[in-house]
């Protein structure tokens, strides 16, 4: 069996210790805000938080999650009252929703280590929107940040990811600005 935490309740897995983090989320535990998209670690849609740093749930096993503490969209903040999630619903910014929660969990790592992040971070992360809501994103990001400053005296997230895309699926990222209108 495999333990680990998961948004703050132990959890037991009784799972081929090869199975990616993301089935046992919304398989074994019924977490299905975590989505499922590429399987190959390219949209950061699956991301959680593990140990404090953004993971890309189909990229890790739950032998290598074995007594960490994970959380998901759902442990995120209780009722939506995360800086983020308040943001997301202020701007607007779900199209299809497949995206929102990889995004959700990704941002709120980074900022906790950077309440402000640069657009230049912004396009360092894995995460994929196919829908082209990425001016509302960092639309978002900014108004997060402007009420997150309490949130970045807790412990700094690192990031796992390795260079990738924040985009809409063009291939320019130099399109990528923040929106000031």
């Amino acid at each position: 069996m495999t333990s680990m935490t998961v948004n703050g309740e132990a959890v037991r897995y009784r799972l081929d210790p090869q199975t990616p983090l993301l089935f046992a989320l919304r398989d074994a535990s019924n977490l299905t805000g975590t989505k499922h998209g590429c399987y190959s670690g390219d949209c950061g849609t699956c991301t959680v938080i593990v140990d404090g740093r953004a993971t890309l749930s189909c990229q890790i096993t739950i032998a290598e999650a074995e007594g960490a503490d994970v959380t998901t969209i759902e442990g995120l903040s209780a009722d939506r009252a995360h800086p983020l999630q308040q943001a997301w619903a202020m701007e607007q910014v779900s199209q299809c929703g497949r995206c929102d929660p990889g995004f959700i969990m990704t941002l709120a790592a980074l900022m906790r280590a950077t309440p402000s992040p640069t657009t230049e971070q912004l396009a360092t992360l894995p995460n994929i929107c196919r829908c082209g809501a990425t001016l509302r994103i960092l639309k978002a990001v900014r108004r997060a940040a402007e009420v997150a400053a309490p949130l970045s005296s807790q412990a700094p997230a690192r990031s796992q990811h390795g260079p990738s895309r924040f985009s809409n699926g063009s291939s320019s990222e130099s399109q990528i600005q923040p929106n000031d209108s």
